[in-house]
């Protein structure tokens, strides 16, 4: 199944169009005669019937080499493993964090204006990532960079007036987390088309309702979308959404696997996880803000 989600869905990424995993590739005689030679490639080519190119029987020996060898593992192929994507993703969370613990010790309370210039730019970059074909680590590591940077400056401002709200706000985003997962391992969850269709309709109407409660709160108006009950209940549709996120992430992590897709790939993983759990860590945010008093 081809994913909804903006950053699997580009070309490249992890589906059968891929032509990995024996999936779209070419004959291996094609293959073998792009470089030159029928065989050039796989000598066996001819072996339907225990024969090599040229009608001859195979040797004990390409016998043994053919049946006797251990099958390639993923490491050896170049394909993407669940240790790569861990990994990727590792290192990703762990640039957003160290950036933010920058931000909290750097940028003043009362001066938002960097934060917010590193809030524009990890927007941007994770546009460019989203809509890129290729993969690349360096942009996905600055992005990380970014988005942290903005998320420390904002979270010491909620923090200096609601004391250990951020914390709160990451042991929530954790347990969201850790319940997805397990809920997704578990088969209590299963990404199906129906599944993917409603909860990106529900993304869709979700992220245009903030954009214009953004809109009409710059204009000096309040439609209470982020304040008392109703700010409640849209709270809790945000991290249900980021939860809804990593569900499709999950399971294009296992996709990707499953058609072997290549290691680079695990990277475009990682800048996906680290997308849904900063979407869940900034709802987790405003929500806890409201049901502590300030909104």
């Amino acid at each position: 199944m081809r994913s909804r989600n903006p950053v699997f869905s580009r070309e490249g990424s992890f589906t059968r169009d891929n032509q990995y995993a024996g999936f779209g590739a070419q004959p291996a005689g094609q293959q073998a005669q792009a470089y030159g030679h029928p065989y050039a490639e796989n000598p066996y080519a001819d072996n339907a019937y225990g024969r090599q190119a040229g009608g001859q029987p195979l040797t004990d020996q390409q016998l043994a080499e053919m049946y006797g060898a251990p099958a390639a593992g993923p490491a050896r192929t170049g394909r993407m493993t669940l240790d790569d994507v861990v990994a990727r993703t590792s290192m990703t969370l762990l640039t957003l964090v160290a950036a933010a613990a920058a931000a909290w010790f750097v940028v003043p309370v009362d001066n938002f204006a960097l934060a917010g210039v590193a809030a524009f730019a990890a927007m941007v970059i994770g546009l460019v990532i989203s809509f890129k074909r290729s993969v690349n680590p360096a942009l996905i590591l600055t992005y990380a960079g970014l988005e942290g940077f903005f998320l420390g400056a904002l979270s010491k401002a909620f923090n200096s007036l609601l004391p250990g709200i951020a914390v709160q706000a990451v042991l929530g985003t954790t347990a969201v987390f850790a319940a997805t997962l397990i809920a997704y391992k578990s088969g209590r969850i299963r990404v199906t088309p129906r599944y993917t269709r409603i909860g990106i309709s529900i993304a869709m109407g979700f992220v245009i309702l903030m954009f214009v409660n953004l809109v009409a709160t710059l204009l000096g108006a309040d439609f209470g979308f982020r304040s008392g009950p109703l700010g409640i209940v849209v709270g809790i549709v945000g991290i249900a959404l980021g939860a809804f996120f990593l569900t499709l992430d999950f399971n294009e992590v296992e996709e990707g696997i499953r058609y072997g897709a290549p290691e680079r790939e695990a990277w475009r993983a990682a800048f996906g996880l680290t997308l849904s759990l900063v979407w869940i860590y900034l709802e987790m945010l405003r929500l806890i803000a409201i049901l502590r008093g300030d909104d």
